[in-house]
């Protein structure tokens, strides 16, 4: 792991920074779930032409099955109930992320938090695939929404390290930069 010298003496600019970054990344990850919930509000008013430019980049990364999925409008949301989950549970853990951590601390939980994360998940599929237990849109969506939470976690400090190697040099720094 690398330590930056930034992690024992935080400047102005890199707490700025870290808070921007943070912010940033709420931003886009409750756009993302704004846009799940956005084409079926578009389909179901008419504009189905708009919804397919959502609908269409979602199905590459979820099976978009009707029956798995929350509706609005009578149609459903551009990813299945457990897609959305996880996609939710993330923008909620990166918006809670400061409540719980520092953002400018960049190490991230014990990986045993993400090895456990997706176990309340399968448990709810697998107990379905075996007819033990009738799995509903809410358990999809509950189990699915811990892995999504307990991501923002390696999320948040992973994207605070990664802006951190960005540098922006000082306007008073003539010297070119040895590598």
């Amino acid at each position: 792991m690398v330590v930056y010298r930034s992690q024992t003496f935080l400047s102005r600019s890199l707490i700025r920074r870290d808070f921007l970054v943070w912010v940033l990344t709420a931003f886009a990850v409750w756009l993302w779930v704004g846009l799940i919930i956005l084409a079926p509000v578009l389909r179901g008013n008419g504009f189905e032409d708009f919804a397919h430019y959502i609908y269409a980049p979602f199905g590459f990364i979820c099976h978009q099955i009707g029956a798995r999925s929350f509706h609005v409008s009578d149609e459903p949301f551009a990813v299945c109930a457990r897609c959305f989950g996880v996609y939710f549970g993330l923008a909620f853990g990166v918006s809670v992320y400061p409540l719980f951590r520092s953002i400018h601390n960049v190490n991230s939980l014990p990986r045993i938090f993400l090895l456990l994360a997706p176990v309340p998940t399968s448990v709810d599929f697998l107990l379905g695939y075996y007819g033990i237990w009738a799995n509903t849109h809410l358990s999809r969506f509950i189990t699915a929404s811990v892995l999504g939470f307990v991501c923002a976690f390696f999320v948040i400090p992973g994207i605070v390290e990664i802006s951190r190697a960005f540098r922006v040099p000082s306007p008073k720094s003539k010297s070119p930069k040895s590598f």
